[in-house]
């Protein structure tokens, strides 16, 4: 398998995430666990350039938001 490619770009009005089928995968992972039941509202993470995310990429917060 590949591995995971992501890339967040964008401008003031509008974000693209684009990834390999490798990172889309990572990507809907860790999504799914943000939806564990056991987890409570506020738990996050961070992707950030050149460490989950390709270099370039400005930074992504994954959050869980139960109020939303």
């Amino acid at each position: 398998m590949d591995e995971p490619r992501i890339k967040v770009y964008g401008s003031a009005t509008e974000i693209t995430i684009a990834a390999n089928a490798a990172g889309l995968r990572d990507l809907a992972e860790r999504l799914i666990g943000l939806a564990d039941p056991e987890l409570r509202d506020g738990y996050h993470e961070h992707l950030e350039s050149g460490i989950n995310l390709e270099d370039g990429s400005i930074s992504l917060i994954l959050e869980r938001d139960d109020r939303v």
